[in-house]
């Protein structure tokens, strides 16, 4: 079975095909980023993220069939992304992909964003076995979830506010970075000196296994604000704080879920988890206690095709996904415990 993925939830526009054959293989994929056109305004645009979706589609299209080797009536289901995410942005990427079903007469197949990141690491050259905990860290999510099959999520815990994502571009914003915020904060703090600046580690002894980092970001607003003027060694010190302030609570509570799930393997998927200092710890701690570790690799770490055409492939081998081509809608906001 062969599956075109497409992804236009935000501001990258993704196309994959992934075939089930041989185990399942990913045989092209795709992408457009739009971080330079945003950058201009200092954070994503939602009409023109829309309207660039429209101009990169059938050229991405294209170029995944001829770096695949096949040709549109190969694809035997179209999967897209359904939600959540910016409602134009997730409406030019659906009415593309059910126009293209329907003219093939194939299924579509309707994905959840954030399933895609959480499966991604299954495309990796040593991916998880079920069951498993994951840590999401994607944009405006960070959640801890129990994941015992594909559609089968179960939360552990949430974002109360702010989440890890969020806090970094906010944060990235308040010293004065430019977008996207969080890459840049984190390339900061590489030159930042440990422990020079303090910042509070928000429900880290909480009991439960919720995050926020609305508090964390104010810390920093009220540092930045009792300098009078920063120089670039002490903006690098704040990013550094700042990075294992959160580094530090996502780590300990990752693991806390692991131990109470009675599982063994962690996987980390979304954007922050591309982060250096995040796996760097995680991988230290979590060795120390004998828990496996799993990353996506770092190309689909952030928004992309083929997480979309893996989650497409595997929810049409449970039997529950597929639909005929046509009528449709998107999903702004959608939980993933939801599906």
């Amino acid at each position: 079975m062969l599956v075109l993925g497409i992804e236009s939830s935000c501001d990258e526009t993704g196309m994959a095909l992934y075939s089930t054959s041989a185990g399942g293989v990913l045989l092209a994929h795709a992408l457009h980023s739009q971080v330079r056109m945003h950058r201009a305004y200092g954070g994503v645009v939602p009409e023109l993220a829309s309207r660039d979706h429209i101009r990169r589609l059938v050229p991405l299209l294209r170029q995944v069939l001829v770096d695949s080797g096949c040709s549109l009536t190969d694809i035997d289901a179209v999967a897209y992304t359904q939600g959540p995410g910016l409602a134009g942005a997730l409406l030019v990427g659906a009415a593309f992909a059910e126009a293209l079903a329907t003219a093939l007469d194939r299924p579509s197949v309707p994905v959840h964003h954030l399933e895609g990141h959480l499966l991604s690491p299954l495309l990796s050259r040593t991916p998880p076995r079920f069951p498993f905990v994951a840590l999401l860290v994607s944009g405006g999510h960070s959640q801890l979830m129990r994941v015992t099959g594909v559609g089968a999520y179960a939360l552990m815990g949430e974002t109360l506010d702010d989440a890890a994502g969020e806090a970094f571009d906010k944060t990235a914003k308040l010293l004065g970075l430019g977008y996207p915020g969080g890459p840049a904060l984190a390339e900061l703090a590489e030159a930042g000196r440990a422990e020079r600046v303090k910042l509070p580690r928000p429900m880290l002894t909480s009991g439960d296994l919720n995050f926020s980092f609305s508090g964390l970001k104010t810390a920093v607003l009220t540092k930045v604000r009792e300098l009078a003027t920063i120089s670039e060694q002490q903006r690098a010190d704040i990013a550094r704080g700042f990075q294992d302030a959160i580094v530090e609570v996502l780590v300990s509570k990752a693991l806390r879920a692991v131990a109470v799930s009675g599982l063994g393997q962690l996987v980390v998927a979304g954007g922050v988890g591309a982060n250096r200092e995040l796996r760097r710890q995680l991988d230290a701690r979590a060795g120390k206690a004998g828990i496996a570790v799993f990353y996506p690799e770092l190309e689909f770490c952030t928004d992309n095709g083929a997480m979309i055409a893996l989650a497409g492939a595997l929810r049409l081998q449970t039997g529950d996904a597929a639909k005929p081509a046509g009528a449709f809608a998107v999903r702004p906001r959608w939980p993933l415990d939801c599906t």
